[in-house]
Formats: C-alpha cells, structure tokens, sequence
C-alpha cells in the first residue's frame, strides 16, 4: 500500500509541482492550501508525512505544527522560503521533524522524505515490540505500564512482573513453582501460596474492575492467562 503525504502548501503552483513530484515516486497525495484546512485533513485522513509551508493563510504552518503534535507523531518536513535560523529553530522547536528552504531541489525533498518515512517505520516497529497486547489490556514494557482501553492501571512492581510473565506466556499453564521461579526468583524463601495472594491482586485491579476475565484458575495445577478478544 502506498504511502499517503498530505502537502501544506498556499502557492498553487509549488503544491501541483509537489503533487505530481510524488505521485511519480508511487506516493499518494492529499493537498491543502491554507492552514485550517490542512489541519483539519491531518486529524480527519491517516497520513504517513506531511510537507508543511511556514507562511500559510488562515493559520500559520508553526500553529499547525503544534496543534498537529498533540494528538500525533507523523513526520512533518516544514518548508520555509525564510533562510533566518531563528525561524528553523521555532519551526523544530514547535515539533518539525526535518525543513527545506525554498527554492528547494526536489531530489534533496525526496530523500529528506524516505529518510522520516523510515525513521516513522523503524519507530514503529520498536513501539510494537515494546507492547504485549490482549484485547484492551496493553503492557508497556519501557514505559513499565499498564492500560485498559486508555486508562493506566496503577500496579506495584511484582504485580507487574507477574502480568508481565503472564501475558508472555498467554495461553500456557503456568503453576505456582514456575511462577515463583521466574517472578520471585529461584532464591525465593517463603510459602509459594504468595502466586495465589498477587493473583487476587491482579483480578481486583484488572478482571474485577473492567468486567473480564484474563486470569483463570486451573484447578489442582495454576493459572493460565488468556486474551479477551
């Protein structure tokens, strides 16, 4: 599937140029010609990039900017017919991933664009790696969290080790000794009934308060943790 570039851009003949420029390089593309409108279609239409002009009528391309970035992190390359630092710096500052100055070679735009596009794919993929998904339930293994359809659910560090081990083994039976073994620790002294005691833990903040049933009991064995699709 093609990927999708919206162009910013108020100069009609700067945004065709561009427009058949990518669409010769197999990219789709959704052109706006003032800032509201262009903001509006970056929070209506899933793009992958967007070229955003720094002078723009109706709102500025840095106010886009900034608007863009709070609610997503797809690469923005500004174009600006300014050569002043200052206005580069404001434009990175307000959340601008790459700038070209205009007049601009359009060989120097096309690999600025493979370049964000492949920093946004790599970045995905390590966000997908650092995420253990069931259903609604996420763990964010770097940001050592966990969410329930968007809410954080408030876990102490062995209750979260403990989901942690349980969703990397979902659908597996897991019983109390290698429970122990693998979130207490093989020089763990005490009585291997703690399992059951975080279990509750789990159940209470996460299966009682949302209505599901991650955690099941596997009689005479353990427990086994199993998505809610």
């Amino acid at each position: 599937m093609a990927e999708r570039i919206l162009v910013v851009e108020d100069e009609s003949k700067i945004a065709r140029f561009l427009e058949l420029e990518l669409r010769h390089e197999g990219y789709e593309v959704e052109i706006a010609y003032d800032g509201r409108t262009g903001l509006e279609m970056a929070q209506k239409n899933d793009v992958d990039l967007i070229i955003l002009d720094l002078m723009l009528p109706l709102m500025s391309g840095i106010e886009v900017c900034r608007r863009v970035r709070k609610f997503s992190n797809v690469p923005i390359i500004m174009l600006t017919a300014k050569d002043d630092i200052s206005d580069k710096v404001t434009g990175l500052d307000s959340g601008a991933d790459d700038y070209v100055t205009k007049p601009f070679a359009i060989e120097e735009l096309l690999a600025r664009i493979r370049v964000s596009l492949k920093r946004k794919a790599g970045s995905e993929r390590d966000s997908a790696d650092d995420r253990i998904t069931a259903g609604k339930l996420v763990l964010h293994k770097m940001q050592h969290k966990v969410t329930y359809d968007g809410e954080e659910i408030n876990l102490s560090k062995k209750e979260y080790d403990l989901l942690l081990y349980l969703m990397e083994n979902k659908g597996i039976v897991l019983d109390r000794e290698k429970l122990i073994e693998n979130v207490w620790g093989y020089d763990f002294i005490g009585d291997t009934n703690v399992t059951d005691v975080y279990i509750r833990y789990l159940r209470s903040k996460i299966d009682q308060r949302f209505g599901v049933n991650y955690i099941k009991t596997i009689r005479g064995v353990g427990y086994i943790f199993e998505s809610q699709e």
